[in-house]
């Protein structure tokens, strides 16, 4: 038996809702058909927006969505998305699949799918290919509610109001795709630029968020950080309040990714080592803030995540349209857990995509919806959102086939959530056998305690066929015994207990 631990006194730190947050980029079908279908669109949808995929993800309660890339926020001019739709510029796009992109889906789109959602903003700015100008005219144009060109603009398109911008990302991936720039070079290009992100409404600032590492890449953190930071005094916060982190998990690397739904055992504890891998990475690019941050003002903003495999058989390959097994749920369930367990640092997470692109919650074809494993993870997660970090420790084993794919047979995390009752959430990582818990809350009486999980078979995923295969479930097995919490966790699952007190 495995001993489970809790101390209910000590609270370790608040866990922003945005650690659940989302990313939607102008790539495949995610907003095109999965979330956007236009208003004289015979599905059902309200301004263009997709009924059935809004309502699923209100119920999943989305707390912020990225937009418009990746990759491609950086050769997206924001000019080319407003206006009459029939006028708007048609491009390729030269990133995902040389489709034409028709810009029907700009700002004031997204700004409605957001109102829709009820969720916060995060608009990614292009410094590959765009200018200081474009940028802060692009801010005006959102934000300001005076007398200007750019607002006057915004009204002339049908918004009176200023929109409201909660996030803001200065560049993406500028050591790759969005530039191939050193550090010290994008280093003060950010500080070029963020000026001119400006916050025209002091009861709504804007939080500016720099352009971190990819992976492991300790020397981009500091590179960037001894750029920014120059020069001391007012500047100490180096003029950001986020700096990203970018981490795909690849089972067999890179080159090589493995299919979706066809592995073995070998590599899904493979996977879900190199998905551990993350906890790692938040802490050494964390160790490197923390030398020009002590007080941890700036958050670390892992605003690109999940898994990345081989694309479905018989699809555009630069759709990066893939199922989504329950192993894709483990690795959702793992990194939840550690960014709860790390949220004095990492202040949001945005997992890579939405709909129908890589570990998405939600696939779509025609007026179909199916919702993933990794949706109903999210769902079940919830219950942490805005809620205080409790000090938690489960005992484990290493479990696996081979020296590259030792894990821990348990992973969890524990939060007090604004309803007051306490939410423990585990994964079981093993594929073949179940564990019994005990679960030990210190000076604390426990009155009754319910559960929710989602288990099945390593490779079982939702089809337009059988859309209701892998599905959470009431849990019945978790009894309170001498003030202690006594349950077995199935193989290949994850749970949510709620625990009165």
């Amino acid at each position: 038996m495995f001993k489970l631990y809790v101390n209910p006194q000590n609270k370790k730190g608040h866990i922003n809702r945005e650690l659940q947050g989302h990313f939607s980029e102008h790539l495949g079908r995610c907003i095109y058909e999965g979330i956007y279908v236009g208003e004289n669109s015979p599905i059902p949808n309200t301004n263009g927006m997709r009924n059935d995929v809004v309502n699923a993800l209100k119920e999943m309660q989305i707390p912020v969505l990225r937009w418009p890339g990746g990759c491609f926020a950086d050769e997206y001019h924001w000019m080319d998305g407003i206006g009459p739709k029939e006028k708007r510029k048609r491009m390729i796009n030269t990133h995902w699949g040389g489709v034409v992109e028709d810009n029907s889906f700009g700002t004031h789109e997204f700004m409605e799918l957001c109102r829709q959602l009820g969720c916060k903003t995060y608009i990614n700015g292009n410094v590959g290919s765009g200018s200081v100008r474009e940028m802060s005219e692009w801010v005006e144009y959102m934000t300001f509610e005076g007398v200007s060109p750019m607002a006057e603009l915004r009204k002339q398109n049908g918004h009176e109001a200023p929109f409201r911008v909660d996030y803001f990302g200065v560049g993406n991936e500028n050591w790759g795709c969005g530039g191939n720039m050193n550090p010290e070079y994008y280093g003060n290009l950010y500080r070029h630029y963020q000026t001119y992100v400006r916050t025209y409404d002091a009861k709504k600032p804007i939080y500016k968020i720099a352009c971190g590492a990819n992976v492991d890449d300790y020397n981009w953190t500091r590179g960037v950080l001894e750029t920014t930071h120059k020069g001391g005094g007012s500047w100490a916060n180096g003029f950001m309040n986020g700096l990203s982190l970018h981490y795909y998990t690849h089972p067999n690397g890179w080159e090589h990714k493995g299919s979706a739904t066809d592995f073995d055992e070998k590599e899904w504890y493979r996977t879900l080592k190199k998905t551990l891998f993350m906890d790692e990475l938040i802490r050494q690019h964390g160790a490197i803030m923390d030398q020009f941050d002590k007080d941890k003002k700036i958050g670390m903003i892992v605003d690109e995540w999940g898994t990345w495999f081989d694309v479905e058989p018989g699809t555009n390959p630069g759709f990066l349209y893939q199922q989504n097994t329950m192993r894709d749920a483990l690795v959702a369930g793992i990194n939840l857990n550690i960014f709860n367990k790390h949220c004095d640092r990492v202040k949001m997470a945005n997992i890579a995509q939405l709909v129908n692109v890589l570990q998405s919650v939600i696939l779509t074809e025609g007026d179909k919806m199916i919702l993933t494993p990794t949706y109903h993870v999210f769902n079940m997660f919830k219950c942490h959102q805005d809620g205080e970090l409790l000090d938690s420790y489960v005992e484990s084993e290493e479990i696996g086939l081979e020296d590259d794919g030792r894990v821990p047979n348990l992973t969890e995390s524990v939060s007090l959530g604004k309803d007051g009752r306490i939410h423990i959430t585990v994964n079981n990582l093993s594929v073949e056998k179940d564990y019994e818990i005990e679960g030990i809350l210190a000076d604390t009486a426990i009155k009754e305690a319910t559960g929710t999980i989602l288990t099945g078979g390593m490779r079982d995923h939702n089809t337009f066929d059988d859309p209701d295969k892998v599905h959470t479930e009431r849990f019945v097995g978790c009894r309170v015994e001498n003030n202690r919490l006594k349950f077995t966790i199935p193989k290949c699952s994850v749970l949510h207990l709620e625990v009165t007190v």
